[in-house]
């Protein structure tokens, strides 16, 4: 079962790091098994394409502008996930929604799509997530981890 793990943000602004930030310590902190891929797929938007083929579960891992409070936690799945890209996310949203558009035109849809993301406080010209993204790492990391768990993946 391929499974594919795919942080997604730019590391030069604020909280629209988190995607990355979360691959590096997740990568840092495990190990992960065969089929199991870890990316961070930085800002690379239809570039990711390849990566889809063959990927039965992708979980995406980006910071989520809903409104809501910075750092509050979010965890959407199937169906919520493309219309969530479509009006709601961040810089690169338009990346990412036609990164699944694509995938799906060309028949490479997982059979599972989720995404754990975090409200930015700031996506200014920073390289530091605020206080409040930072702070939600932890439990970020940890919701990513049971959600492999689910999937059956050992760490």
């Amino acid at each position: 079962m391929a499974i594919l793990v795919l942080g997604i943000g730019n590391s030069l602004m604020n909280d629209d790091a988190l995607g990355v930030t979360a691959i590096e310590q997740l990568q840092a902190r495990y190990s992960f098994p065969a089929g199991v891929s870890v990316v961070d797929g930085g800002t690379l938007g239809l570039d990711l394409l390849p990566m889809l083929e063959g990927v039965k579960k992708l979980l995406i891992i980006d910071a989520i502008d809903m409104g809501a409070a910075p750092g509050v936690l979010f965890r959407l799945q199937g169906e919520e996930v493309p219309r969530a890209f479509a009006s709601k996310l961040s810089v690169h949203q338009m990346g990412v929604q036609d990164l699944l558009a694509v995938a799906e035109l060309q028949g490479h849809v997982p059979e599972e799509l989720v995404v754990w993301g975090v409200q930015p406080g700031s996506i200014e010209m920073e390289m530091r997530l605020t206080p409040a993204v930072a702070a939600a790492m932890t439990p970020l990391l940890n919701g990513v981890i049971r959600e492999l768990a689910g999937w059956g993946v050992a760490l």
